[in-house]
């Protein structure tokens, strides 16, 4: 074994030398004394010249820049604070590898070309069309403009999108003081829509409350008439009957209204009314 034991440390000094491997988040570009002489995309073993052909590694996966906020003004002269998030990958190693060369050089080259795009596309929109209305168009756009300048440098953007977008901080309270004197007024408005509502609502039901008791009324008058009519029939018909027995009972529900313990009467001899009351003594 101790015979071997150079063989083993020779190989693995020059093994590494000729000998690399790639894997699949990866891709490399191979130069020769600083030429370019293959590119390599696909992962696993590989050899190159010992010594001679050196191998630089670029990633293979989705990458992002987080630009840091900047100011921007809109169509409408507003000022914005945007900041983006982009994200690409890297298409050509060798184009790459011979403008921008790392990620770092890439990472700010991104950020002045999607800065420049996105400053051209909202001094053409409002500010309300940035925050809400057409954002998703505005940085199809910005994208669209920064992938052709992007390419040139072996990148591909696959996309841009607003992470934030707010007033700088001096304008902020004098637009939510105005947000809040907005939201005021429209709230009197409903509050006064709601009590004209309230006062028709009130104003109908009233009328339909004296029409329903006008009409009760009215009910309750024809019930009595009928009331008084079939009484008087009856006691028409009682009277016929009977003439002397209806003017006794007429007499004593006389004496019952009229006549208490306190009751003092003062009428003539021959008042019809006594004539019960003068049989009896």
């Amino acid at each position: 074994m101790k015979k071997f034991l150079p063989l083993i440390i020779l190989l693995a000094i020059l093994v590494p030398s000729f000998v690399y491997t790639i894997d699949e988040a990866e891709q490399a570009i191979i130069t020769e004394f600083g030429e370019f002489k293959r590119s390599v995309t696909e992962p696993g073993i590989h050899f190159k010249k010992p010594f001679v052909e050196k191998i630089s590694r670029f990633e293979k996966r989705m990458l992002s820049t987080d630009a840091p906020p900047g100011q921007y003004l809109t169509l409408d002269k507003k000022r914005l604070i945007v900041d983006f998030l982009a994200r690409w990958r890297i298409k050509d190693p060798l184009v790459f590898f011979k403008s921008v060369r790392n990620f770092f050089s890439a990472n700010t080259r991104i950020e002045d070309i999607v800065y420049s795009e996105l400053r051209e596309e909202l001094a053409t929109h409002n500010i309300n069309e940035v925050i809400a209305e057409n954002r998703e168009l505005i940085m199809d756009k910005v994208k669209e403009g920064s992938s052709e300048k992007l390419s040139e440098y072996g990148i591909e953007l696959v996309d841009v999108r607003i992470k934030r977008a707010d007033l700088p901080s001096e304008v902020q309270q004098s637009v939510y003081d105005r947000m809040v004197a907005e939201r005021q007024r429209i709230s009197k408005r409903y509050r006064s829509e709601g009590e004209e509502e309230s006062a028709k609502i009130r104003a109908e039901t009233n009328k339909n409350k004296e029409i329903i008791i006008a009409k009760a009324f009215e009910t309750s008058e024809k019930i009595k008439g009928e009331g008084d009519k079939k009484a008087t029939q009856i006691y028409s018909s009682s009277y016929s009957k009977d003439p002397d027995f209806y003017e006794f009972m007429k007499k004593l529900e006389t004496y019952e209204r009229i006549i208490d313990e306190k009751t003092i009467i003062f009428l003539p001899m021959n008042s019809s009314l006594l004539d019960l009351i003068q049989k009896r003594n």
